[in-house]
């Protein structure tokens, strides 16, 4: 297993990515959609975590028109206010059209198998959401994405399968909001939800404040089947 940054050419123009590859050389492939933190240790981390399970992980940078390289963590209020004035900054539409090209590039790395899938956390998840109606990925994954509800209309585009996991207490998806969600999404045979009770956002990122072991393991178990089944 081996991780490297590399370049990736989008409609915009050239942007930075980080991506991990399985020792075997082969296997399917995976977008790692960052939090809004960018591309840091943890989502490097996650990426070699893939690799080591034998997939090419791949984390583009979404914030390069804005701040290209950027890598907070979640441990200071600088930190926090710098990722929340990106977010808010963040274009989510040229987000997409970054995946897709992320999606498009990983396709063609030596040793892909050609299927290719997408997962996102916080910001990623939502991100993860709109990459499942809008783009060619073969599957995808959103952990607490946040204001997903606003993007409901889209449903009805999506082609291949996707699971969301869903913090029954985030504080960023209130339970109006969750509602929406499972009611706009529940009659669809290619969505699986998934709820963690009492969990609170970012459950998932280790190291921070939220953290939960158990509930991080059962979704990444679940995560790494729904791969398994989905990319091979």
């Amino acid at each position: 297993m081996s991780g490297k940054d590399i370049t990736i050419a989008g409609a915009d123009g050239s942007f930075g990515g980080y991506l991990a590859s399985p020792a075997s050389g082969h296997g399917p492939g995976v977008i790692v959609i960052q939090e809004i933190f960018g591309v840091n240790d943890v989502v490097r981390k996650i990426c070699d975590d893939h690799a080591a399970k034998g997939r090419f992980a791949l984390a583009p940078d979404l914030f390069w028109r804005l701040e290209p390289g950027v890598q907070l963590t979640d441990q200071t209020q600088e930190d926090w206010g710098k990722a929340f004035g990106l977010m808010q900054r963040f274009d989510a539409d040229k987000g997409v059209q970054d995946i897709q090209a992320t999606i498009s590039h990983l396709r063609k790395v030596p040793g892909v198998s050609g299927k290719v899938g997408t997962v996102g956390y916080c910001l990623g998840g939502r991100m993860a959401y709109l990459a499942s109606t809008r783009t060619d990925t073969d599957a995808s994954v959103g952990y607490y994405g946040v204001y997903i509800q606003a993007g409901l209309d889209e449903a009805k585009n999506i082609k291949k399968p996707l699971m969301l996991h869903i913090a029954d207490k985030d504080q960023f998806t209130p339970p109006e909001a969750q509602k929406q969600i499972t009611d706009g999404l529940k009659g669809n045979s290619l969505v699986t939800l998934h709820v963690y009770p009492e969990m609170d956002h970012a459950f998932a990122r280790i190291g921070g404040q939220h953290y939960d072991k158990a509930c991080a393991d059962l979704a990444n178990t679940r995560t790494d089947t729904f791969f398994r089944e989905y990319l091979g």
